[in-house]
C-alpha cells in the first residue's frame, strides 16, 4: 500500500501537473471561446475564463498532484499566487493581442502566450511554496 503522505517525486508531480493543467486549460480556453461567442468584452472573457480554469486546476492539483489537505495557510498561498498569475495572464494576453497582427489565430496565439507564462509560474510556486512538505 502506498503512503499517501509521502512526498511525490518531481517527475511524478510534473506529469500530474501537466495532466491537470491540460484539463484546466480546456476549461479556460473553452469558456474563453464561449464567452467571446456571446459577445463578451475580450479582457473580461479572459479574466472569467482564467478564474474558471484556475479553480479547476487548484482543486485537482491540491488533492491529486500535490496530495494536500489544503488548510488556511495553503489556501492563502494559492490566493496570493493566483492573484499574481491572474494579473500576469490577463496582462500577457492583452499585450499579445496588441502586438500580434490581426488575423485568424490572433486570439488563440495570445491565449497560448498567456497560458504558457502563467503555467510556468504556477508550477514553480505551487511546488516550492504552496504545497511543499
Amino acid at each position: 500500500m502506498t503512503d499517501v503522505t509521502a512526498p511525490r517525486s518531481l517527475r511524478g508531480q510534473l506529469a500530474r501537473f501537466v495532466l491537470v493543467g491540460s484539463f484546466a486549460a480546456m476549461v479556460d480556453f473553452g469558456s474563453y471561446q464561449a464567452l467571446l461567442a456571446f459577445g463578451t468584452w475580450v479582457h473580461l472573457a479572459k479574466a472569467i475564463s482564467f478564474v474558471l480554469g484556475t479553480t479547476t486546476a487548484y482543486l485537482f492539483n491540491r488533492r491529486w498532484t500535490f496530495r494536500s489537505d489544503g488548510g488556511v495557510a495553503r489556501f492563502a498561498g494559492f490566493v496570493t499566487l493566483y492573484g499574481t498569475t491572474f494579473v500576469v495572464n490577463v496582462g500577457v494576453n492583452a499585450l499579445a493581442l496588441h502586438l500580434l497582427p490581426a488575423g485568424r489565430w490572433e486570439i488563440t496565439a495570445a491565449w497560448v502566450c498567456a497560458q504558457g507564462t502563467a503555467t510556468v509560474i504556477n508550477f514553480v510556486v505551487l511546488r516550492t511554496a504552496v504545497f511543499r512538505r
